[in-house]
């Protein structure tokens, strides 16, 4: 039955039932049940309708949060879904990974007045998912052969969101991407505990089945240069991403056991789904029976000590220099860290690793207070001289974040230009580099960033494209008319 909005007074939040820790922290299972029917339009109702709606213009996709959330709750599912889709290119995947609680709920204007926010990503994902149950999501269908060409490098979402709307614009669209399935970070680097690998391959087969071309196992700079590229191609977007990972400057950081948290989480992926993995299969990436230490506090970090459970370590820790309210990653995924027996030492930061090259023993840290304001506006931790302690650790997983590789160099093409960051510099409008033709999206542009941003970014670079490319096209006719 539909129900009414406003329901907000008289409904309490409900987020879907949620596994129990106990029962969740030995498999990669997603920990949260899908809505019901009936709860998912009860809790729709509950959305305030309003006028200025922050939920809408803190999405970084602009998602027209209200409107299908009203047609959630009326009961009309397949118009709600369609009008989620509409905007987004993986409705399902941001509903189980996007932190809400920073962007679409954490500004809910009903959870400001203190009557708790809508459940707006678990609707989102239960939308979908049920479209896809029921047979809405439609194939992907290009427009009229246009006859020309573009070349995507990276499969991450920025590159998929891209080549999904290339696609429908009548291109024909290849995806290069390292690895041998596509779907990036999404297949690699999330666990399955939080998104299920066939939620990301249902989204990659449609796109295949539509027609983009999948070149894996290709890596641009090896296989072809940059240069190359763009003689085979009309456009090519740069959609690579940011491996290169952040390293420790302490004692110690060479010792067997030290590793970065990517190679840790690409490894457990990779074995999740049946691969051989020789340094997981040696001991070198899996936790089992090892005390393990994780040094960082972003949702990667979150990602590896959640892991680390439930490969069976004995102790988890994460090691975070500031405090609780400061940190980066989504406080529910540290809720539900701390559910599944992780330990957080906040205010502290390593000094040095313990053991020798043989193998870390354990990690020296020293306590942390906040001192004043630094450049960016956050109070700067600054050591408590004589509060070092000892942990034990046989694992130790670097999670401090991500910077670009050098892409003129790998990929062959000096005259790219590049941030002091590493970042490929574009014209923010347009998503253009320097070299004609050359687009980026997502973080390779941006900088390490959340999924929801990439999409954007991958959707913004397509429309540039398409406009760059028309009037490409439409050049040569204006001449003859002249």
């Amino acid at each position: 039955m539909a129900e009414r909005m406003l329901k907000f007074t008289t409904i309490e939040r409900r987020t879907p039932e949620k596994r129990e820790a106990r029962t969740r922290d030995r498999d990669f299972h997603e920990i949260y049940a899908d809505f019901i029917d009936a709860k998912a339009q009860e809790q729709a109702s509950r959305c305030s309708q309003c006028g200025v709606p922050f939920c809408q213009t803190h999405c970084p996709l602009h998602n027209n949060i209200p409107d299908w959330l009203r047609l959630t709750a009326a009961g009309r599912l397949e118009e709600a879904y369609r009008l989620s889709q509409a905007t987004n290119a993986m409705p399902e995947i941001c509903g189980r990974i996007c932190p809400q609680d920073r962007l679409c709920e954490g500004n809910c204007v009903i959870e400001q007045s203190g009557h708790g926010t809508v459940t707006i990503g678990a609707v989102e994902r239960y939308l979908t998912d049920k479209a896809w149950e029921a047979g809405w999501v439609t194939p992907l269908k290009a427009h009229a052969d246009v006859g020309q060409s573009v070349g995507v490098v990276g499969a991450g979402p920025a590159g998929l969101a891209a080549a999904e709307a290339l696609r429908e614009h009548g291109y024909a669209v290849t995806v290069y991407d390292r690895h041998d399935r596509p779907g990036g970070l999404l297949i690699y680097g999330i666990p399955g505990f939080k998104l299920e690998k066939d939620v990301v391959q249902r989204r990659t087969k449609r796109l295949e089945d539509g027609g983009v071309v999948f070149q894996m196992n290709f890596e641009v700079g090896r296989d072809a240069t940059l240069p190359q590229l763009r003689e085979r191609h009309d456009a090519v977007l740069l959609a690579t991403g940011v491996y290169a990972a952040r390293e420790l400057e302490l004692p110690g950081t060479g010792s067997q056991g030290v590793v970065a948290a990517l190679d840790y989480l690409i490894a457990s992926n990779r074995k999740g789904m049946g691969d051989e993995v020789p340094d997981y299969d040696s001991g070198l990436l899996d936790a089992q029976g090892k005390d393990v230490v994780v040094i960082g506090g972003g949702d990667t970090a979150m990602d590896c000590v959640r892991t680390a459970v439930r490969q069976g370590a004995t102790s988890v820790t994460c090691l975070y220099r500031r405090d609780r309210e400061n940190m980066p990653g989504s406080l529910r995924e540290v809720s539900n860290a701390e559910e599944e027996g992780v330990v957080f030492e906040w205010l502290a930061a390593p000094r040095s690793l313990l053991g020798d090259v043989e193998g870390v023993s354990g990690v020296r840290a020293v306590r942390m207070r906040l001192g004043p304001p630094d450049s960016s506006g956050r109070r700067a931790p600054e050591p408590v001289e004589g509060s070092d302690f000892d942990l034990p650790a046989q694992l130790v997983i670097k999670a401090l974040g991500f910077d670009p590789e050098d892409l003129p160099t790998t990929l062959a093409a000096p005259d790219l230009a590049v941030s002091r960051w590493g970042t490929v510099n574009i014209d923010r409008k347009t998503q253009a580099a320097n070299l004609d033709g050359v687009y980026a999206a997502g973080d390779i542009a941006r900088g390490a960033s959340l999924v929801v941003w990439a999409i954007r970014d991958g959707r913004d670079a397509a429309d540039a494209i398409h406009n760059h490319l028309q009037a490409k096209a439409d050049a040569p006719a204006l001449v003859a008319a002249e």
